[in-house]
């Protein structure tokens, strides 16, 4: 027999039931949907962060003077002498070159100079001028390193620099340097040495028959003739 009241409480349940499934639906969709809403902000690299700017290398000219100290840095002083201007004196103890000029003053250049054991005093003359000079390591030096090249033709990675000034018969000379650091110490087997750019300047001003004083570290050392003491 049909019952109406039956009906009804079934449409009811029926009704309820799907509000139910409905609900738990929605809950699961916003429940998956949440994770996502976070893979933007997990996947999204960061922003990278801001560099500092680069600043363009020094030339090899600023490079040099920002290494050397103030008081090796070529300037004109006062010097009292009485030595004719075109003079050389190499204060070796101070490590200084003096270039003698009129009134009273000089030129002065910071140097490296022999170290100890391999320091010589006397007078001198330049004999000889050479640019880019090529370098052959007397035999007493080749004695002491003979790893040492026999000979080594001149550029930017030779040891005597961009000029050399040949100082009478002796092994000795004034030349540059591709290590300014070097300047104001005692490093040398005897040979003085300037910066490529200072060597250039006094190559510049000097002459073959230029005289050439080279000054003891003490009185003891001196050694008029100019072969080492």
């Amino acid at each position: 027999m049909f019952n109406p009241d039956a009906l009804t409480r079934n449409s009811r349940r029926a009704a309820a039931f799907g509000a139910l499934a409905l609900a738990a639906v929605g809950f699961s969709g916003a429940a998956t949907a949440a994770p996502l809403q976070l893979f933007p902000f997990i996947l999204t690299p960061p922003a990278p962060m801001a560099q500092p700017p680069v600043q363009a290398a020094p030339s090899e000219d600023e490079g040099t003077v920002a290494e050397l100290p103030a008081r090796l840095r070529r300037q004109i002083v006062s010097y009292a002498t009485r030595e004719a201007p075109g003079t050389l004196v190499i204060d070796t103890p101070n490590t200084y070159l003096y270039y003698v000029l009129a009134g009273g003053q000089a030129i002065r250049y910071g140097i490296g100079v022999g170290r100890e054991g391999f320091t010589w005093s006397g007078v001198q003359s330049v004999t000889r001028k050479a640019e880019w000079p090529d370098w052959t390591p007397p035999p007493e030096m080749i004695a002491r390193q003979p790893y040492l090249p026999r000979q080594m033709a001149g550029g930017p990675g030779n040891p005597l620099g961009a000029r050399a000034m040949y100082l009478g018969g002796t092994v000795y000379r004034i030349h540059g340097t591709n290590a300014p650091g070097t300047i104001g110490t005692h490093v040398s087997s005897g040979c003085i040495r300037l910066t490529n750019e200072d060597v250039t300047d006094l190559y510049s001003r000097v002459s073959v028959g230029t005289k050439v004083i080279v000054l003891p570290m003490d009185r003891r050392a001196d050694n008029a003739d100019g072969r080492r003491g």
